[in-house]
């Protein structure tokens, strides 16, 4: 990262402040500069899709100031930020993707509301603050005038400075989304309760259970996308000596990066028993010939649509006769869970189906001693070894409408357009004695991400083989 302090005889400092630049300095750098302005700009793609999403939350809160900010940068440390990212209801509903962005819905009598996106501008070249703030676009590149974001946002954009005395100007009751922005809520502070405010969060999740086509064709795309990341995973696997996780999660992240924003989540690279850790994310161990590695990441789109898909695949390309028995059972539980995703079910079938499956298999294998089946799973007792849930709605988050209403998701109907995983497991972990010793440290989890269509379902990540055959012939073919 280039460090503007270490460029004399400018004295950096924070906030526009300066030392050290002359006034000839300062004058020349007012000159000299080619216009830059788009004109010729079509709007982004789902632009549509967010209007008609304004809408709906318009009509839910007539009367009502609406307020969702994008959120701002978080410290890393000292004076380095993480890589932003913008607040998924915010993105949702404008499809912009920048910091310290807000979107208001103002209303404009008993029904309907303006929509205004506020926005950071271009930095002034007149006043210097180009090159002398921290964040002018001498530093951190062009950004778009609120011409051009109104072009492609399709909605009206203002300086985001304004923003305080137009919330202020409203006499409106408010909502906002919290814990994005603190100047935001200091701003609307004795305007908004916190139940108010959690009962819009909980709406605004809701908006997004049921996906419409943009949304679909993001998360197919991510899908295929993240198979030709677990691709570009198994070329580098090594047949004779171990494998760094932290290579297979580095080789996966390029991928990520070269088709799409980021990584959806934090990559699980975990191989042989740190695969019995459901959320191994520090990926310090190595991949050893004749381990398993399960490895559980998704790509995240360049609109921040992300997959998420699992493969539990064998080093050395081959299974051995234990793991091709549990891999082998996973897969039929898995296979009775996607079965059982259609329109009119219950959210909760598919964890059912699988999660019963499971314990008949745990049971075949002699676990619970004289216990049937049907025992074990009613009281619960296969949940040691297979732990978590078995799936969840997929978006723009990767536990997407986490908020919304329970009626509404987890003791509701599937309906066609939502997503979700099925992503059965089993876990025997290394120290567990209640298993025979050669179960412990096997774990085993495939996800796919599947579409509720209306006659049924789709595999959005049907790319990627789940057969144990099936993903030997493909881990040899890529290997050549």
């Amino acid at each position: 990262m280039t460090d503007p302090t270490a460029t004399p005889p400018i004295k950096y400092r924070k906030n526009g402040l300066t030392r050290g630049v002359t006034e000839e300095l300062a004058e020349s750098m007012k000159h000299g500069w080619a216009d830059t302005e788009r004109h010729e700009l079509e709007p982004i793609p789902q632009a549509a899709h967010t209007a008609r999403r304004r809408a709906e939350l318009s009509a839910a809160y007539p009367g009502e100031l609406l307020v969702v900010p994008s959120g701002n940068p978080k410290v890393r440390a000292n004076d380095s930020d993480y890589a932003f990212r913008p607040s998924s209801d915010y993105v949702y509903l404008t499809g912009d993707l920048t910091q310290d962005a807000v979107l208001v819905l103002e209303p404009t009598g008993e029904s309907g509301h303006l929509a205004v996106a506020y926005l950071r501008g271009r930095s002034s070249v007149d006043n210097g603050e180009f090159w002398l703030d921290n964040h002018g676009e001498l530093w951190d590149g062009r950004r778009n005038s609120l011409t051009e974001n109104e072009r492609l946002l399709g909605l009206p954009c203002r300086d985001v400075r304004t923003l305080a005395a137009d919330l202020a100007a409203s006499t409106a009751p408010a909502r906002v989304l919290r814990r994005h922005d603190a100047g935001v809520e200091s701003a609307l502070e004795g305007r908004t309760t916190a139940e108010r405010d959690a009962e819009f969060e909980v709406h605004l999740s809701g908006l997004r259970l049921v996906k419409d086509e943009f949304e679909i064709a993001e998360l197919r795309f991510a899908c295929e996308a993240t198979a030709r990341g677990f691709e570009d995973v198994v070329r580098v696997l090594g047949t004779d000596a171990p494998t760094p996780e932290r290579l297979i999660e580095g080789t996966f992240f390029v991928r990520a990066r070269l088709e799409g924003n980021d990584i959806g989540y934090g990559t699980i690279a975990a191989a042989g028993p740190h695969a019995t850790t459901l959320h191994w994310v520090r990926n310090d161990g190595q991949a050893r010939p004749g381990d398993l590695l399960l490895l559980d990441a998704g790509v995240e789109t360049n609109r921040l649509y992300t997959a998420d898909v699992t493969r539990t695949i064998p080093v050395s390309g081959r299974f051995g006769e234990l793991q091709r028995k549990v891999y082998d059972a996973v897969f039929d539980a898995q296979e009775a869970g996607i079965a059982a995703v259609r329109p009119g079910a219950d959210f909760r079938d598919f964890h059912h189906a699988a999660q019963r499956r499971l314990a008949e298999h745990l049971t075949s294998w002699g676990l619970f001693g004289d216990l049937s089946a049907d025992k074990v799973y009613e009281l619960g007792l296969h949940r040691r070894f297979t732990l978590a849930g078995t799936g969840h709605m997929l978006g723009l988050d990767v536990h997407d409408c986490a908020h919304s209403r329970t009626e509404e998701h987890v003791d509701g109907p599937l309906k066609a357009g939502m997503v979700l995983t099925v992503e059965p497991g089993i876990y025997f972990q290394e120290n567990d004695l209640t298993v025979p010793e050669e179960y412990r440290g096997i774990g085993v989890r495939i996800e796919d991400d599947i579409l509720v269509t209306e006659d049924g379902n789709e595999n959005l990540s049907a790319g990627l083989p789940r057969r144990s055959d099936e993903v030997e012939a493909w881990m040899a073919g890529l290997r050549g």
